[in-house]
């Protein structure tokens, strides 16, 4: 009979892994922040205050790289709440279990994406539409 939770030393692993990956995001998050609010860090060139006017281009280039810099912010906030959503399943006993088939999500793909909450075969059933 193939088990169907992982063991408590298993779930510690994970848990550690998990929070090893929280610090990163939080770190990665506080260079983009720092980045977004500190635009000419290393850039006098660029200084709002310079003499010279800001060339157009150059605007519209200081302006898409804000707007990445939102988007990373976006996306390394989603994948941390995804995280804590982690953990809270490690607590509540239901990580590493397919929400679809129940079945236990091998170790290596909650060690890399320790976010899934569906097993590889019903994710891609439900990329095709066949879910």
């Amino acid at each position: 009979m193939p088990k169907n939770k992982y063991s408590k030393a298993e779930l510690n692993k994970f848990q550690k892994s998990i929070e090893k990956k929280l610090k990163s995001v939080a770190d990665d998050f506080d260079d983009i922040k720092d980045r977004l609010d500190n635009p000419n860090k290393g850039n006098a060139s660029l200084a709002q205050d310079s003499v010279y006017s800001v060339h157009m281009a150059d605007a519209g280039t200081d302006s898409y790289e804000r707007e990445k810099g939102f988007h990373f912010m976006n996306r390394e906030s989603e994948y941390y709440k995804l995280l804590m959503y982690a953990l809270d399943r490690i607590k509540d006993g239901t990580f590493g279990i397919c929400k679809i088939c129940s079945e236990l999500i091998p170790q290596e793909r909650m060690m890399e994406v320790p976010n899934a909450t569906k097993c590889v075969a019903c994710k891609e059933k439900e990329k095709l539409n066949l879910a």
